[in-house]
């Protein structure tokens, strides 16, 4: 089995084994896989749902995305699917590249070098997929 301090990683080996006796091909099935089978909402979308719609004077799709992103990366970034949705929505609503990586880079004071680091090679990851080349 693993670790038994932590149940999280226990529940993913056994689901993992169980998935290998049922089918062996799904043994390389990575869940990372599924990210890429959800949308990128359209910036309207967003707006409606996350936006102003509920409170004009609120915060627009773009700030709440990006408190997402700081909020993600304190708790250590280590929800990549995540963080690479948060960082697509983002760009949608309209963040620049810049504004996300101040935005990660703040958070070194609260979540720790090793935290930001890992959200900012995960976001430029998702920066570089979708091939922005905004300075």
């Amino acid at each position: 089995m693993s670790d038994p301090k932590n149940p999280f990683e226990a529940m993913l080996a056994q689901a993992q084994e169980m998935a290998k006796a049922l089918n062996p091909a799904l043994e390389d099935v990575s869940a990372k896989g599924f990210e890429a089978l959800w949308p990128t909402m359209p910036k309207e979308a967003m707006e409606m749902m996350f936006g102003k719609s509920a409170n004009p004077d609120g915060l627009d799709a773009k700030t709440r995305l990006l408190l997402t992103l700081a909020g993600l990366t304190c708790q250590g970034a280590q929800a990549e699917t995540a963080l690479r949705q948060t960082v697509r929505h983002a760009v949608e609503a309209g963040a620049k590249k810049q504004e996300i990586v101040e935005t990660i880079g703040q958070m070194s004071a609260f979540a720790g070098i090793p935290a930001m680091t890992k959200a900012l090679e995960t976001a430029q990851e998702v920066l570089d997929a979708q091939g922005d080349d905004e300075s």
